[in-house]
């Protein structure tokens, strides 16, 4: 039998208010992407947006996917809900799916339930009623568990989503 073994020991988790369940991230890397996001989201124009260096995410507006010469010229002013891959709900990675990776499988199965979304794939919901319990559960396995509501809905674009109603 395999075991899943989760990649970090120190999460940071908080209330996603997009799809109003709790959501984990590595607390390694959460902080950095979140500048990351918030950095592309502040761009002002499609130069500035395109030289968004991104360490842990990909640029949806990056060279490679948008060109000055296909009408997106360095002047430009920049949107980034104009970016397909954030109108699409692609970019970011919605933060409620990355429980998947974090927590180990039992846990998942325990506290939440995998739902299905019309947007980007499925997501692991975990109600809020939950957190004490799950909090509870992970430090006794040797966890390090932070909340963040802030960095939790930075992490899922929710600032600009154009799934926000």
């Amino acid at each position: 039998m395999t075991t899943h073994h989760p990649t970090t020991r120190r999460l940071v988790y908080g209330h996603a208010q997009m799809q109003d369940c709790l959501a984990f991230a590595d607390a390694n890397t959460a902080a950095e992407e979140g500048g990351e996001i918030k950095a592309l989201a502040a761009a002002r124009t499609w130069g500035e947006a395109r030289q968004v260096q991104m360490t842990h995410l990909w640029n949806p507006a990056g060279p490679d996917y948008y060109e000055p010469e296909d009408g997106y010229a360095d002047d430009k002013p920049f949107k980034i809900n104009e970016v397909s891959a954030v109108a699409e709900g692609d970019w970011p990675p919605m933060v409620t799916e990355r429980a998947f990776k974090l927590l180990p499988k039992d846990v998942q199965a325990q506290f939440g339930k995998r739902e299905f979304t019309v947007h980007n794939g499925d997501i692991l919901e975990i109600p809020l009623a939950q957190e004490a319990e799950l909090v509870a559960e992970l430090r006794q396995r040797g966890y390090e568990v932070t909340r963040d509501d802030d960095l939790i809905n930075v992490l899922d674009g929710r600032s600009f989503s154009p799934l926000v109603g």
